[in-house]
């Protein structure tokens, strides 16, 4: 999607902007960048919210490197197509069994070096939506010093930028190669002059006292997740040019975040719904067998909550089920409503997951109500983990 022969040429300068570095005109460093011949191949998997950033590496590490090839795409696509990754690759990312580039023998030494562009949690997601990653052998660096990417906030002192990164790897891997001491010149020069420019002082204050999270989410969301209950129900439909005032659940479905903990029950419904019904909900002939009356549902979901437990659910009708038919409430977050806050663009679960860079669970062997619980569990993960710093 993102790739050298899409790149505009040095020439395609604006009025305004350089389309090469990103840079403003008047603030353009490509003359400062080297050529490069760098002889282990460089692939780059840049996540698609990177792509426009003003301040991203990856072009000025594409640009500069003769062997380097630049991927932007969102997950699911990156994960679905075949990525060009060479026999003898490895993959520069710190997971637990990543060995040390330092302390590789020569003849363990990776002939090309697959690296992830993004936010730390952009990154995890590229690894686990990627199939082709997950049997490549994972290196890691131990820099000796902190990183200079001041004009973004890193995840701690240790964390380096894409292109701190390459230099780094490439020399280790190929201490000879001309060049990679320019090419950091010219990195460091970019970010001594954007840190000289005023508004750069502003937002870096303005970072430095920045909130713990964001302020829109909500701080019930942030506790200990063994409170936190994510639930999904099917509702009874309505009758055509007639509204349902109170729908009942079908099937009802939730699990607690911090054990895994389920819960599933299927109401029993009189008149019995119609069977394309019971197909567009994914439900079995031995879901509706076991289907239970609604004193018993209520007993079972009294019995799975807990006193201090906060629901979470998708949309608010979904919570409304509760009230219908006469079950307890405890309090809850709506994450439609939450999600809204800075994604406008999405109808519908799979849409705002898609926003999020984040792979829709697949339907095989499960109801609908378990599948959209899925979803609302990754959106759940999603808040907390990316947004909340969890």
């Amino acid at each position: 999607m993102d790739e050298r022969a899409r790149e505009p040429d040095r020439g395609n300068i604006t009025s305004g902007r350089c389309y090469e570095c990103f840079r403003p005109k008047s603030h353009c460093f490509c003359d400062l960048i080297p050529r490069i011949d760098n002889r282990t191949n460089i692939l780059i998997l840049q996540h698609v919210g990177e792509r426009f950033h003003p301040f991203n590496t990856a072009r000025i590490v594409r640009k500069a490197l003769r062997r380097c090839h630049l991927i932007t795409d969102h997950n699911r696509r990156m994960g679905a197509r075949h990525l060009p990754i060479q026999p003898g690759a490895g993959l520069l990312y710190p997971c637990a069994k990543a060995r040390s580039l330092t302390e590789l023998p020569g003849t363990e030494r990776p002939s090309q070096l697959v690296l992830i562009d993004g936010t730390w949690h952009q990154a995890k997601t590229i690894v686990r939506d990627v199939p082709q990653l997950r049997d490549l052998p994972c290196y890691r660096l131990a820099p000796s010093s902190p990183g200079q990417y001041r004009i973004r906030r890193e995840p701690n002192s240790q964390s380096l930028s894409t292109l701190e990164a390459t230099v780094a790897a490439l020399h280790t891997l190929e201490p000879e190669t001309i060049g990679l001491d320019q090419l950091l010149f010219a990195f460091n020069t970019m970010v001594e002059k954007q840190m000289g420019h005023p508004a750069s002082h502003a937002a870096w204050r303005r970072k430095k006292s920045r909130r713990t999270h964001p302020c829109n989410v909500p701080l019930a969301l942030l506790q200990d997740s063994r409170q936190l209950v994510v639930a999904y129900g099917e509702a009874t439909p309505g009758r055509l040019g007639k509204r349902t005032v109170a729908p009942l659940p079908v099937n009802w479905v939730a699990q607690r975040l911090g054990t895994a903990e389920r819960f599933s029950c299927c109401l029993q419904q009189q008149p019995l719904l119609a069977s394309d019904l019971w197909k567009h909900m994914r439900l079995t002939a031995a879901d509706i067998a076991a289907a239970v009356s609604l004193d018993e549902f209520r007993s079972r979901w009294n019995r799975f909550l807990h006193r201090n437990d906060v629901l979470i659910v998708y949309h608010q009708r979904t919570y409304q089920l509760l009230r219908h038919i006469g079950a307890s409430q405890p309090r809850h977050l709506v994450l439609k409503s939450i999600f809204r806050n800075w994604q406008t663009s999405f109808r519908s679960p799979e849409e705002l997951m898609a926003l999020e860079g984040l792979t829709p669970p697949t339907a095989e062997g499960k109801s609908r109500a378990n599948q959209r619980l899925e979803m609302a569990i990754a959106l759940v993960e999603q808040l907390r983990s990316h947004y909340g710093g969890i």
